[in-house]
């Protein structure tokens, strides 16, 4: 029988190895609850089989401190009316300031480089020494404290000394805009303010000293301000710097116990059509969502150096902080993830700190592509394990450059998930082999689905992204009036008692997961579901496109793709590569009938794009909540688009 010579190119990009296998977390965790790890889908069915089985074995494995009650979870005839550990009793701050005194708890970076460091004893004192100024304020169990706050080390203990005494923490980046940020915390009425006076971006100072005393004029309900450079001094509130809250003897932190569902996080949604939804997060779910994530999936260890490139009003601050329960350290940055004369200058700190786990999104590695990046020849890199990538999906390309450009054995994880739920739905594992263009795994605990229509479960098609069992991590609410009916509103209306994410996904044959991105962007030419992510991973990787937003406008009862796009120069020959290389990479149905050339794309505060924004203006009609975006200006091009030539 003859033999076939054609080499096949492997599904896979990286396999683990028997020894990282063993070693691993995830391994160690099956052979606690006395579960076999694979195959995969078997121990993962376990998991949202035996809910409470499960949730106390993370519990119990991750060594949570507190009380954890002889009930685990009670389930109901409404998912979200479930309850997780109604007995239990413990404290977030408890949980994240553990371990061995003299460890590196955090370092700090920004755009000039590593700034500092704190072991965990030096961090334990000053979260005792801020706890005992809120204490002072009158801030106690219940309260609401907000910051509008950089990544930094004073931000963590903030918020770590809010958490301490019982507190709810909600922040909002300072570089959101005066109404951006009274959208989000004017909802929420904080009894106290933290707030900088200042901060760096593009090497740039911004002064927002002002922006601070206009927003303090609408917040109900503020009785105190502390900045964290100088003294603002603000009419009918009290005012003080922060080494005044923190000019104390205290020298240990006590930790208020409060009951498992008890609030911990306000996070806010994007706010793009409307009012940005508060949505409150539980102490317990938080944690356990959490060490689940970190020590399972990404496989963070004692001590390792978790990273994620982010500010702090997104969820993956939060997400971050949360490390420090695994006893790792923190790499807090703030500032622009490039310089103009360095591109790879996130590296730089992830060497000089030895970074083993590098959280980043798909835009920041396409940027280091074009430019032809080659990280292997500049950087060691030694300490890194995983590069985790979030905010929207890899493209297929994106696999083999990280390998072919940054280190070979490295565990690549694409995860997604959401604010709603203060973690993921689908993420990588260290004991699972990496395939280009898709997320390795269902999240443990989470009962992912993939259903159509018909409310049928579906392989190799798309669908809608749900969940279908109760898990800790979900809201205890939406923060206001209305707030239950509207949280019930927004994930079960579609399916009643299912989670309804509003994700276009694919599971494949093999278990793992596609994301085709939101599914109210999702275009339908001719009838025909494409996930917007569809396109961006054909475009985005053609070397002149700089960024580019996709969206549907109707035409003679159908609906035809526009594309547009900030380059250079939009030639004919350029609308004719990116129509051929969309019809060859995804098929002629994603073809745009119209390509038009812009200076900006609409992007949220937190950098997503916003292709629904971008579709109301285009449209001609109001965009609800202009103030959502970090550029609202742009739309006024969105709404000339008629007037414009397109190719």
């Amino acid at each position: 029988m003859p033999t076939s010579t054609t080499t096949q190119r492997s599904p896979f990009v990286w396999e683990p190895s028997s020894e990282r296998i063993d070693q691993s977390h995830i391994k160690a965790f099956a052979d606690y609850t006395g579960q076999s790890l694979f195959p995969y889908e078997r121990f993962h069915r376990w998991s949202i089989s035996q809910l409470a089985e499960f949730w106390s074995g993370v519990w119990d494995y991750a060594g949570i401190i507190g009380e954890k009650g002889d009930r685990v979870f009670l389930p109901s005839d409404s998912m979200p009316d479930s309850k997780w550990f109604p007995e239990a009793e413990l404290n977030f701050a408890e949980n994240l300031l553990r371990g061995s005194l003299d460890r590196i708890a955090a370092y700090e970076a920004n755009e000039t480089g590593v700034r500092r460091s704190i072991n965990l004893g030096e961090l334990r004192q000053s979260v005792a020494r801020a706890q005992e100024g809120l204490k002072r304020l009158g801030v106690q169990k219940g309260d609401c404290v907000a910051g509008v706050t950089t990544n930094d080390i004073q931000g963590l203990v903030a918020l770590l000394a809010t958490t301490s005494l019982g507190a709810t923490w909600t922040s909002c980046s300072p570089d959101f805009g005066t109404k951006g940020i009274v959208d989000r915390i004017g909802q929420v009425k904080p009894k106290v303010l933290i707030a900088t006076l200042s901060y760096h971006y593009k090497q740039k100072p911004y002064h927002i000293e002002d922006k601070i005393k206009q927003m303090t004029e609408n917040l109900v309900g503020l009785s105190a301000i502390i900045t964290l450079e100088g003294v603002a001094s603000i009419e009918g509130v009290e005012s003080l710097s922060w080494n005044q809250l923190c000019d104390n003897d205290a020298k240990k932190p006590t930790f208020q116990p409060v009951p498992f569902e008890h609030p911990l996080y306000i996070l806010y949604t994007s706010g793009t059509t409307g009012l940005p939804k508060a949505i409150v997060h539980s102490v317990g779910g938080t944690l356990l969502q959490h060490v689940k994530e970190h020590q399972l999936h990404c496989d963070v260890q004692q001590n390792d150096v978790l990273f994620w490139y982010t500010n702090t009003a997104w969820m993956m601050y939060p997400w971050l902080v949360s490390g420090l329960a695994s006893e790792a350290a923190i790499l807090l940055y703030d500032g622009s993830p490039v310089r103009q004369d360095s591109l790879s200058h996130l590296w730089d700190i992830a060497d000089e700190v030895g970074v083993t786990h590098f959280g980043t999104s798909p835009k920041y590695l396409d940027t280091l592509m074009k430019a032809d990046v080659d990280l292997k020849s500049s950087h060691s890199l030694g300490s890194l394990k995983s590069l985790l990538s979030c905010g929207a999906p890899l493209a297929p390309e994106q696999y083999d450059w990280v390998f072919q450009t940054i280190k070979k054995d490295l565990f690549l994880a694409s995860i997604s998930g959401g604010t709603e739920i203060i973690g993921c739905f689908v993420m990588g594992a260290p004991v699972l082999p990496v395939k280009r263009g898709e997320i390795a795994c269902k999240a443990l605990g989470m009962a992912v689905d993939v259903l159509d229509e018909r409310g049928a479960s579906v392989y190799a098609e798309k669908g809608d992204l749900v969940c279908t069992q109760p898990f800790p991590s979900m809201p205890l609410t939406f923060f206001g009036e209305g707030g239950e009916e509207r949280y019930r509103k927004s994930y079960f209306s579609k399916r009643s008692g299912i989670w309804t994410h509003g994700d276009l996904a694919e599971q494949t044959i093999d278990q793992s997961l596609i994301i085709y991105g939101r599914a109210d962007t999702t275009l339908n030419p001719g009838g025909v579901r494409i996930g917007t992510a569809e396109i961006y991973r054909v475009v985005e990787h053609i070397k002149e496109i700089k960024d580019s937003v996709v969206f549907g406008l109707p035409k003679d009862h159908d609906e035809e793709i526009v594309l547009c796009v900030v380059t250079e120069q939009l030639t004919e020959d350029l609308a004719k590569e990116i129509r051929q290389q969309i019809r060859a990479k995804a098929s002629p149905r994603h073809v745009p009938k119209r390509i038009y050339q812009v200076e900006e794309i609409p992007h949220t505060n937190n950098g997503k794009k916003v292709e629904g924004a971008a579709k109301t203006a285009a449209s001609g009609n109001e965009v609800k909540n202009e103030a959502s975006l970090r550029n609202p200006s742009v739309l006024q091009s969105f709404r000339k688009l008629s007037e414009k030539e397109f190719v």
